[in-house]
């Protein structure tokens, strides 16, 4: 028996056409296929930077903001030159999906990942590195983007909570100092 499976789009929508060759004859199947890594993301990011507490400019900064970063570290395949340039350049295989700075100079990270996916090789030696330097990483597993974005905001605002300034201190409402730029 013989089985292939192809992912490709139908009526707009991503599909998984599967077809099986057996003596009894051909069978062929079609799916929904897994949403992918980069909508998940895509979802999370956008409702992360829709809450109260994400700023995006120096002057908002105060304690229990945040804001964000990504790279398209594994956003496709490159030439070789390329691959070798980034990685010159300070790129590295296995960073995390967003990066989050909370006010008060703590970085956390979420790695995204689709209800099929799981870490490369690349994560698995990369994660254990940044974790035993002392940052967190979590694995935000979806199925869908709207799960991905209830898990993810679900995340932060733990995070949020876990930076906070107790209510008894005195400087629990004043503006974090931003660096003078020369």
């Amino acid at each position: 028996m013989a089985r292939t499976t192809q992912t490709t789009r139908l009526n707009g929508k991503r599909v998984r056409i599967v077809t099986t060759t057996s003596a009894a004859g051909t069978r062929v199947a079609v799916k929904a296929a897994p949403v992918l890594e980069i909508d998940l993301q895509i979802a999370a990011v956008r409702e992360l930077k829709r809450m109260a507490e994400y700023v995006a400019k120096a002057g908002d900064v105060r304690h229990g903001t945040f804001t964000l970063a990504a790279d398209q570290n594994g956003s496709g395949f490159r030439g070789r030159n390329a691959a070798v340039r980034l990685k010159a350049a300070g790129m590295a295989a296995g960073e995390p999906d967003v990066r989050l700075y909370f006010a008060g100079g703590v970085l956390r990270c979420i790695e995204m990942k689709g209800a099929e996916g799981s870490l490369t090789d690349s994560q698995e030696k990369r994660f254990p590195l940044l974790r035993a330097l002392g940052f967190e990483i979590a694995v935000v597993e979806s199925s869908t983007p709207e799960e991905a974005v209830e898990r993810s905001v679900a995340l932060v605002r733990g995070w949020l909570h876990a930076t906070a300034v107790p209510a008894n201190d005195n400087h629990a409402a004043t503006t974090l100092p931003v660096s003078a730029r020369g």
